[in-house]
């Protein structure tokens, strides 16, 4: 009954399978290795988009900031949402990677909308060289919340961002389960609706560790490459980050990974409703975020549960907490329903 994050999880046997045949004889490093190269290939393939410059480093964080650094200068701004992952879980990574870019905050919840971002760019474009430089928009998909932006709402931030003549860069680091929830394939939930440098996750989805950035035009590749470097983390060893790729992209397993960890959701989902508790997230894929009384929240945490409660678990009994489920590819029906009974029982 784990349901304290999707980084939590075991790596399925298909990847460590892959990793122990990459491990075998002598190859060259730093990504210039054949099976480096093939997995680079294929995830054009998967986008749709032969000329894309695609890059693996080891982490979301290195991921994320890399992207920005390389579309947004030191004296530039980033535009997100208050509660964007590159706000609250980058620990300065974006700012640190691009030598000094800030974050402009777009006013609202974790979906920004198309009036707050045209708000907050117009608030950053009236005092010249004394302030940021409009720099590039960054999605998080799906939102720390655990909403997802329907594709409308993605063409309709990045039409707002071409507008200014800014570039998007989207973190999806639930990338694969945004796209199952949506049935929307990669090059539809990236490039086709307006984004430039695109996060394709894998460390949440089952992976030891390895993200790819997908950037749309090759221009930008020099930047990104020498960037990477100076960041450190060009891994000489290179083909043990595109083993774990090369099993995620084999016969879709990225894909049938997120369907199972959504579809743990669902259950959950339609559990909570049926206890008559309440979700404040109205859309979902593998992230829930729903209200209890306190005394609710320790019982179940007690009896082995595991996520996380938004506060002290000390405290007025009757005082409602939101707690975070979610749900990674390994969970089993079995252990969703145990879930389930521990909350009928508390609450």
């Amino acid at each position: 009954m784990f349901f304290a994050s999707d980084n939590s999880g075991p790596v399925p046997s298909q990847v460590l399978e892959a990793i122990a045949r990459a491990n075998e004889g002598h190859t060259s490093g730093y990504g210039s290795d054949a099976l480096s190269l093939q997995v680079a290939d294929r995830i054009r393939d998967l986008f749709e988009a032969p000329e894309a410059a695609v890059y693996l480093v080891p982490t979301g964080t290195a991921a994320n900031s890399l992207a920005l650094a390389t579309l947004c200068p030191p004296y530039g701004t980033v535009f997100c949402s208050p509660v964007a992952h590159i706000h609250e879980d980058e620990c300065n990574a974006p700012e640190f990677y691009s030598g000094g870019a800030k974050l402009t905050l777009v006013k609202g919840g974790d979906r920004m909308t198309p009036e707050a971002l045209r708000a907050a760019i117009e608030g950053e474009g009236n005092r010249g060289v004394h302030g940021p430089k409009r720099g590039p928009v960054s999605i998080t998909q799906l939102t720390e919340k655990g909403n997802y932006y329907t594709l409308e709402e993605l063409r309709a931030l990045t039409a707002v961002a071409r507008e200014y003549g800014l570039p998007v860069h989207l973190d999806g680091a639930r990338f694969a389960n945004a796209a199952v929830k949506l049935g929307a394939t990669p090059a539809e939930m990236s490039w086709k609706s307006g984004v430039d440098i695109c996060v394709f996750g894998g460390t949440k989805n089952g992976l030891m560790g390895v993200e790819a950035v997908v950037i749309f035009d090759p221009a930008r590749a020099e930047e990104f490459e020498y960037r990477r470097k100076r960041g450190a983390h060009l891994f000489s060893k290179h083909r043990y980050l595109a083993a774990q790729m090369d099993a995620y992209l084999e016969g879709d397993l990225w894909k049938e990974l997120a369907e199972k960890a959504n579809a743990r959701c669902d259950q959950l989902m339609q559990g909570l409703k049926g206890l008559g508790l309440t979700v404040h997230n109205d859309t979902h894929a593998n992230m829930i975020f729903f209200e209890m009384p306190r005394a609710a929240h320790r019982k179940v945490l007690e009896a082995g549960a595991v996520y996380y409660p938004s506060g002290d678990l000390e405290g007025d009994d009757a005082e409602l907490l939101t707690g975070r489920l979610v749900c990674d590819w390994s969970l089993q029906p079995s252990d969703v329903s145990a879930f389930l009974d521990l909350l009928r029982d508390a609450a």
